[in-house]
């Protein structure tokens, strides 16, 4: 058999001469060769060879000592690492040497070994902290140099460990990983530091102090070393429990004594504003310190307790004091930061809420109810009402409870006093439509009743403000003063779209009636072309439909008879074409242009038929006295007494008045003022109003009044006659949700008892609060 060349061991760890070891003799391998039949000359031929590689029969031995001296080389490395001082042998070779041992089952005791010798040198450091002066002054340097000592003991530490691991690399990865009942070496050296170090009472507390004084030190604006203290705050969150138990506790009170004493002090001594700014400088500082240096875990309970004792315990007091200030004065940014400030606390949005509503309600009352603000109330509240808007979006972030509770606030303070607002805002769409409004273009025009419809819809008593804008559209439309058709339309529009056809249907019928006076009017002037006798006087009549318009009172006056002839010969023409229908002349209504002649020229006249009148008697004398005026027109006194005021009193003064004065008194009288002199060709002479808006804003209010009893009626006996039989409670809730404008229960019953009494319905005999309807 030949011998094989020497092969290499199994054990690949102690290949080679380290550490001692010695290379072990080599494996003997055999290789057989095949001995092949040979037939013939009984020659042999070759065969190919077959190796086969067999393990030790046993176990390589290692040399005597090798443990101990293994150790020994390795302990001494350990000892140049903590010292700081350079390690005589190959990082190389002793990492393998720690493998060697591994190999053969000398874990454990090494294992125990290292812990003793890293436990050892730990505990030699604690005599440097306890023999170390530290005193807690304010000024004293002594707790900054003891946390430089502390941290670089934990530097030097963290340093020596790792490079510790990573001789004992092959221990950690598979004896310590294969026992989970022990730390990592890693995890060693921090608890052996935690227990003889940190947990060291001493120790502890002086760390603690130390990093609570720097950290308070910074809050009063001092620069400190935040990468000692970015450092310190890791090594106790490294040193598992005693960032949470021993720090954090002690940290978050110290916080939540300082910003409640800095609260109440402040508050006292600052304005709203300074101090909503001051609050969020606060929020920024913490959050910066909790990116800086704090752990990640401490920024949730430490922002909750800056803002519960910077802003949560004054919540009421900071609104109090300033939130009115703030909106009075329309402070956007400030108001921003309150919004955002208050979000941040719990209960803060709510309370914010709260201070919001009262304040719109208390502006707005004193908008509304204050009579003498009535000239300028609707501008006011349109003002107002842009002005939350805009706050609402800017400072609110279009939160939707903000949106509904400003909606609630406008509804609660325009209806506590009421009708009023309806009529004005019905007076101000009048102004805003009315020709010679010349402030707006057609789509200002249009933004404008955009936003009259939306305090429009706050108000209750909406059949108020159908009234007047009827009587004021009226006006409109029989003087044609209107600015613009199309806005009259779009209007109406919007009211119908807001309140239903039924609201709108009698405003719809005047327009129609004044396009079929159109269609009259082209047939009349046909009409007239055939007749013999035409006349000299122009006559352009508007036929309204009674229902549609505003009642009016009708007034007899005396006509000249060339007016009454021609009234004639258009009654003819009308009810030829329309039998069965009654006409009734409204001379309040009436208007004329005159032609006049004066020394300086001709004019013309825009006057009203009472002015014209008194003006045409003027064709038959120079001079008449008041009576004998009254006598000629029939015009009612006080109307009469307005119309000479016009003619004598005004700007254009065509009659000229004996005594002068202001007011018509009784005797006196008037002389054709022939020197009259004006640089327009025509003149509008308006009719004096007086106190006439006030007696039509009565009886307008009297015939709403009127028109809501006459709608309760009809809405109990609909009730009634779809129930039969109903208590009382039930039928006043039904009649809540079916009335569109706002009503007592006093008057509710009233109506009822008429009912009852007129025979519609009937108390049930055995219980008075039930009702039957009668057929």
């Amino acid at each position: 058999m030949a011998d094989e060349p020497q092969k290499k061991p199994h054990l690949s760890a102690l290949v080679g001469h380290t550490n001692g070891l010695s290379k072990p003799a080599s494996l003997a391998a055999t290789a057989t060769r095949a001995a092949g039949g040979g037939g013939g000359g009984g020659g042999a031929t070759a065969s190919s060879k077959k190796l086969v590689i067999k393990n030790f029969r046993e176990r390589p031995k290692l040399p005597d000592n090798y443990t101990q001296d293994t150790w020994q080389k390795l302990h001494e490395a350990v000892g140049a690492i903590q010292s700081s001082i350079s390690i005589k042998y190959n990082l190389e070779e002793l990492y393998q040497a720690v493998e060697n041992l591994c190999s053969y089952k000398v874990s454990a005791t090494l294992y125990k070994q290292l812990r003793q010798v890293c436990e050892e040198h730990v505990k030699a450091q604690i005599l440097q902290f306890r023999e170390y002066p530290f005193v807690m002054h304010r000024n004293s340097l002594d707790s900054l140099l003891f946390l430089k000592k502390i941290n670089k003991c934990w530097q030097d530490h963290c340093r020596q460990m790792i490079m510790i691991r990573s001789i004992f690399l092959f221990l950690d990865r598979t004896y310590v990983l294969q026992n989970s009942m022990l730390p990592s070496i890693w995890d060693m050296g921090l608890e052996l530091f935690r227990n003889h170090i940190i947990s060291d009472k001493q120790v502890q507390t002086k760390t603690i102090d130390g990093i609570l004084l720097l950290i308070e030190r910074e809050r009063n604006g001092e620069a400190v070393d935040r990468s000692l203290l970015r450092s310190l705050l890791s090594m106790l969150s490294d040193l598992q429990q005693v960032y949470k138990e021993s720090f954090e506790q002690r940290f978050l009170e110290e916080t939540n004594c300082l910003y409640a004493a800095e609260g109440q002090r402040l508050m006292q001594e600052r304005e709203v504003p300074e101090y909503l700014h001051h609050v969020n400088k606060r929020l920024e500082e913490e959050g910066d310190r909790v990116i800086t240096y704090l752990d990640h875990s401490t920024q949730k309970p430490l922002i909750a307790c800056v803002e519960k004792q910077l802003l949560g315990e004054h919540l009421s007091a900071i609104l109090q004091k300033g939130l009115d200030s703030l909106l009075d004065e329309n402070r956007i940014s400030d108001l921003t930061q309150t919004y955002q400030l208050f979000s941040r606390v719990k209960g803060g949005q709510q309370i914010l809420l709260q201070h919001w509503s009262e304040y719109i309600k208390n502006f707005g009352t004193t908008i509304v109810v204050n009579p003498e603000k009535d000239k300028d109330m609707v501008q006011e509240l349109l003002d107002f009402k842009d002005k939350v808007d805009h706050i609402i979006e800017v400072c609110f972030q279009k939160n939707e409870k903000f949106i509904n509770l400003m909606k609630e606030s406008f509804e609660t303070f325009i209806n506590k006093r009421p009708n009023k607002p309806a009529e004005l805002i019905a007076k101000y769409v009048d102004s805003k439509l009315r020709a010679g409004n010349k402030e707006a273009t057609d789509e200002e025009l249009e933004r404008i009743l955009d936003k009259i419809m939306i305090i429009f819809r706050f108000i209750h008593g909406k059949d108020v403000f159908e009234a007047f804008y009827k009587k004021d559209l009226a006006k409109r439309l029989l003087v044609g003063k209107s600015a613009s058709v199309d806005a009259e339309k779009s209007m109406l529009s919007k009211l119908k779209h807001e309140c239903g056809a039924a609201f709108t249907s009698k405003l719809e019928g005047m327009f129609k009636d004044m396009e079929l006076s159109k269609d009259v009017m082209v047939q009349f002037k046909q009409y007239m072309q055939n007749q013999s006798d035409p006349g000299n006087i122009d006559l352009t009549v508007n036929i309204l439909t009674m229902g549609y318009w505003p009642t009016y009172i009708p007034m007899e006056v005396h006509l000249n008879s060339e007016m009454i002839k021609l009234q004639e010969v258009f009654k003819t023409f009308y009810l030829g074409k329309h039998s069965g229908r009654k006409l009734q002349w409204q001379t309040t209504l009436g208007h004329a242009v005159l032609k006049a002649e004066f020394k300086e020229g001709k004019k013309e006249f825009q006057v009203s038929l009472f002015q014209t009148l008194v003006l045409l008697m003027f064709n038959e004398g120079d001079e008449f006295s008041f009576e004998e005026i009254k006598m000629a027109t029939g015009v009612e006194d006080s109307e009469l007494r307005r119309t000479l005021q016009s003619l004598a009193c005004g700007k254009a003064r065509v009659l000229i008045k004996n005594p002068k004065g202001k007011d018509v008194e009784d005797g006196d009288k008037f002389i054709f003022n022939g020197d009259f002199k004006h640089k327009l060709f025509r003149i509008k002479i308006n009719q004096i109003q007086m106190k006439e808006t006030v007696e039509e804003q009565v009886s307008t209010t009297e015939r709403v009044f009127q028109d809501r009893q006459y709608q309760i009626d009809a809405a109990i006996v609909r009730i009634m006659k779809m129930r039969k039989t109903l208590g009382h409670n039930l039928l006043v809730s039904e009649l809540y949700n079916q009335l569109k404008f706002p009503v007592k229960p006093g008057d509710l019953k009233k109506r009822i008892e008429s009912l009852i009494d007129r025979d519609y319905m009937e108390r049930d005999k055995d219980n008075p609060n039930q009702y039957h309807y009668v057929a």
